[in-house]
C-alpha cells in the first residue's frame, strides 16, 4: 500500500510531504526532490524547517497554524532555499493527517515551483515601467513613448506637475537615457535654500568671497560637467536670480562669487516646478525670456487621481520595494483597502500613496493588508453600528476596532491577539472590560 501511495505521489506535478507530529518527514516525493533538489533519502527523518529553509518557517509556518487551528491553509506565498543556495518561490497549502480514529497523526503540505510565474509577472511588469517610472495609464504610455526622443537631444526641459507626482523620477530616465548617462546627475531644490546660499550652491564662490568662505568652492553647475543639472522647484527662485539664471542659460558660462572670469560650463539642465509658470509670468512674478528660455521642451505629468489605472501597479511595485527594504513577506491588499486606495484623490499624489504603504507596513503582522491597516481618512467614515470614528472616544475607538477583528477572524482569540499585536491575555481583558460580543462562530456568548 505504501508502495501504491509512493507512485500515486509521484505522479504529482506539485511537491508533497508529509510530516509526523514530531516534525519529522515521513513522505517526500518526486516534485518535492526536483524543486529542493534535495534527494528523497536525505529528506525523510529529517525535519521539514531543516530541509526547507523556507522564510515562513521560524514564525509564520503554515503546518503549525494548521496544527493550532485543525484547518487548511490554502495558497499561501513564501520562497525556500534550495540546496544550490537559490531562491525559489512557492504556493502551499496544507492540511492535517488523521488515523482511522479521528486522531491527528500528523501533516501533508504541497507546494508549486512560482519561478516561471514570477519571471512572467516580472516580465508583464517591465512593460509598464520606464527605468523606474511605473505606469500603464494611457496619460502615462504617451510620456513613455516621447521621453527616448527627448533624452537624445541637448535642449532645456521643463517639467509641471503637482507635488509628489515624481518630477525628480522623470529628470533621472532622462539623464540616464541620454548620451550623457556617463557623468553626473545633479539636484537642486531652489526652494530649500535662500538667494545668497543658493547662488553659491549653483554658481560655487572664491576664497574670501564672503565670510567663512576660506577656499575655492565648485558649484553645481561645475560639478555636473558633461551631465545634467536639475533644478527643482525653478518657480521659487528670486528675481535677481533669475536674471543670473538666464544669462547662464544663453551664454553657458557662470561666474562664481567673488570671481572675474566667467566660466564656460557643459550642461544640460532641466528644470521642474508645482506651479504654472505661465500664471507667474502674467503675474509678473517669473521673467517672461528666462521662462521661454527654460521651456524648450515641456512636459506636464499627471496628478495620480488623473492616472487611476496605474494604482494597484504601483502598489504592487511598493510591496516589493518594501518587503525587500523590511524584511516582509507582505503578498496583497485586501479588496475592501484597494478600492479605498482607488477611490482616494492623493493631494500628495505617489509620495502620498508611498507612505501609505509604509504605514501599512509597520501596522500589518499578516500577509495581507487590511482596511484597519490604512490611515483613518481612508478607512469607511462610517462602520456598522453608524458612528464615525472622529466622534469615538478613545476607549470606543479600541472597543470598536477589537470587536471588527474578532469578527473578522472568526471568533479566533490567537488570531486576534496576532493581527492587534497584544498578548491574548490582554485581548481577553480587554473583551471582559468592554464586555464584547463575541461572534457566533466561536460558540460562545458575551463574557461578563
Amino acid at each position: 500500500m505504501s508502495d501504491d501511495r509512493d507512485v500515486i505521489l509521484d505522479s504529482i506535478n506539485e511537491g508533497v510531504f508529509t510530516v509526523n507530529l514530531d516534525w519529522r518527514i515521513t513522505s517526500f516525493n518526486r516534485a518535492a526532490e526536483e524543486i529542493t533538489g534535495i534527494p528523497r533519502h536525505e529528506a525523510l527523518g529529517h525535519k521539514c524547517a531543516d530541509v526547507f529553509h523556507a522564510n515562513i518557517c521560524e514564525n509564520e509556518c503554515a503546518l503549525k497554524r494548521t496544527f493550532a487551528s485543525g484547518k487548511p491553509v490554502v495558497n499561501a506565498t513564501a520562497y525556500i532555499i534550495t540546496n544550490l543556495g537559490e531562491r525559489v518561490p512557492i504556493r502551499i497549502s496544507t492540511a492535517v493527517l488523521r488515523d482511522k480514529k479521528g486522531e491527528i497523526i500528523g501533516g501533508v503540505e504541497t507546494f508549486q515551483d512560482l519561478s516561471q510565474l514570477e519571471e512572467l509577472r516580472k516580465e508583464l511588469s517591465r512593460r509598464h515601467t520606464f527605468e523606474d517610472i511605473v505606469g500603464r495609464s494611457p496619460a502615462m504610455m504617451k510620456l513613455f513613448d516621447v521621453l527616448p526622443q527627448i533624452a537624445e537631444s541637448a535642449s532645456t526641459v521643463l517639467l509641471e506637475g503637482a507635488s509628489g507626482t515624481g518630477k525628480e523620477l522623470f529628470a533621472k530616465a532622462i539623464h540616464h537615457l541620454s548620451p550623457r548617462r556617463k557623468q553626473k546627475f545633479v539636484a537642486v531644490n531652489c526652494a530649500a535654500l535662500p538667494d545668497s546660499l543658493l547662488e553659491s550652491e549653483l554658481f560655487g564662490h572664491k576664497a574670501g568671497a564672503f565670510t567663512d568662505a576660506r577656499k575655492d568652492k565648485p558649484g553645481r553647475f561645475l560639478l555636473a560637467s558633461g551631465g545634467t543639472v536639475f533644478l527643482d522647484e525653478i518657480g521659487d527662485i528670486s528675481p535677481a536670480l533669475q536674471v543670473r539664471l538666464l544669462r547662464v542659460l544663453q551664454e553657458r558660462v557662470i561666474e562664481p562669487l567673488g570671481g572675474v572670469e566667467p566660466v564656460p560650463i557643459n550642461v544640460r539642465v532641466i528644470a521642474a516646478t508645482n506651479k504654472n509658470l505661465q500664471k507667474l509670468v502674467q503675474a509678473g512674478q517669473f521673467r517672461e525670456d528666462l521662462y521661454y528660455r527654460i521651456r524648450v521642451i515641456h512636459l506636464s505629468l499627471p496628478a495620480l487621481k488623473e492616472r487611476r489605472p496605474d494604482i494597484p501597479l504601483l502598489i504592487e511595485h511598493l510591496l516589493a520595494k518594501f518587503n525587500l527594504l523590511q524584511g516582509k513577506n507582505i503578498e496583497l491588499v485586501s479588496p475592501e483597502a484597494m478600492r479605498q486606495l482607488m477611490n482616494y484623490d492623493y493631494p500628495g499624489n505617489i509620495r502620498e500613496l508611498e507612505n501609505i504603504i509604509e504605514q501599512a507596513f509597520v501596522l500589518c503582522r499578516g500577509n495581507i493588508i487590511e482596511i484597519h491597516h490604512l490611515p483613518f481618512e481612508l478607512r469607511p467614515e462610517t462602520a456598522p453600528g453608524g458612528d464615525s470614528f472622529s466622534s469615538l472616544s478613545l476607549p470606543a475607538m479600541e472597543k470598536r476596532l477589537i470587536a471588527e477583528t474578532l469578527q473578522r477572524c472568526g471568533g479566533n482569540r490567537t488570531k486576534t491577539a496576532r493581527e492587534l499585536d497584544i498578548n491574548p491575555s490582554t485581548l481577553y481583558r480587554k473583551i471582559k472590560a468592554f464586555s464584547i460580543e463575541l461572534p457566533e462562530s466561536d460558540g460562545r456568548n458575551k463574557i461578563q
